[in-house]
């Protein structure tokens, strides 16, 4: 019988006990300890808890299969970058190239050789060609590793978000060779802001943040024996690197985007004139599970073009 809140926890706590996988109760026992601390840390008022419970629901509405605002929301909180670091590189004791999976990851882009583009249909931005190496702890060369890349044009936006885009468009696999090298044309991606129409917006606002990120590539590397790894290379000149709004940007992944012109320093296709960009990036990849997430997102947005909005980081 509950007779007032000191009771509350502890009758709660008590039926979590009944779960019988050991993981599932460890998990929602502290889950249940946390939430019941804040609560009474806050002090929470009724009318606090019915604005957090809209917030909850409002995030579950504006997911849908080109846009999760959940995902977006744990990385705007830094829950995504955490949940990563404390995964990779045995919770910080060495450096790692694990990174955000972020919420526009869709599976099934197509396979494609070594050396190809990804560009579907006319994009907006300079050509970038990356070539990257993955290797093992020891630095050894991984090879047959599967690389699922993906990027933004030069609008900032990707395919799923775009209709203009062709589907699939900035999206391709590889698979690397016995030097554990593989290498693909796009276009060099933008920074770009985060949606800001749900939660994730109320939530920047209410702090005085931009919802900038700085402007990377995509890398998703699997192979049997090896820890799935999500990973992302930012442009070492964007000027949100420190500001991230996802909290994504690690040292090591901060890359250089070569900028090249032609005819004085000619593009790896001839059919390339003017400006154009080059990218190599090193991938260690860990001993482990090679299991895929489910997909944040699995398809195209309908409709016209979104218009972006960017908000201000106040001083």
């Amino acid at each position: 019988m509950i007779t007032g809140p000191d009771d509350v926890t502890a009758a709660v706590l008590a039926e979590v006990e009944r779960a019988k996988e050991p993981r599932t109760r460890d998990l929602l026992a502290a889950a249940v300890r946390h939430l019941h601390a804040f609560v009474r840390e806050t002090h929470l008022t009724e009318a606090e808890f019915q604005h957090i419970a809209r917030i909850v629901a409002r995030l579950g509405q504006l997911t849908s299969e080109s846009h999760n605002e959940v995902v977006l929301i744990a990385g705007s909180l830094g829950v995504s970058s955490l949940v990563c670091l404390q995964n990779n590189g045995e919770g910080g004791v060495h450096e790692t190239t694990a990174n955000l999976m972020g919420p526009f990851w869709r599976a099934g882009s197509p396979r494609e050789e070594n050396g190809a583009s990804i560009v579907r249909s006319p994009t907006p931005g300079d050509p970038i060609f990356v070539t990257g190496s993955v290797v093992d702890l020891d630095g050894r060369p991984v090879a047959d590793a599967e690389v699922d890349v993906w990027n933004t044009s030069g609008e900032g936006l990707y395919e799923n978000q775009d209709p203009r885009q062709a589907d699939m468009n900035l999206r391709g696999r590889f698979i690397t060779d016995q030097n554990g090298r593989f290498s693909f044309r796009s276009v060099k991606p933008a920074g770009y802001p985060i949606p800001v129409n749900g939660p994730v917006g109320d939530l920047l606002r209410a702090q005085g943040r931009h919802n900038m990120r700085p402007a990377h590539i995509h890398f998703l590397i699997s192979k049997p024996g090896y820890k799935t790894q999500f990973s992302q290379v930012y442009s070492s000149d964007d000027p949100n690197l420190e500001t991230d709004a996802q909290f994504g940007v690690t040292a090591a992944l901060v890359g250089h985007y070569l900028g090249h012109d032609t005819p004085s320093e000619p593009a790896p296709d001839p059919g390339v004139t003017g400006t154009w960009y080059s990218l190599e990036h090193r991938f260690v990849i860990e001993p482990g599970d090679n299991s895929l997430p489910n997909p944040p997102i699995t398809g195209k947005a309908t409709g016209g073009v979104p218009v972006p909005e960017i908000l201000e980081r106040t001083p």
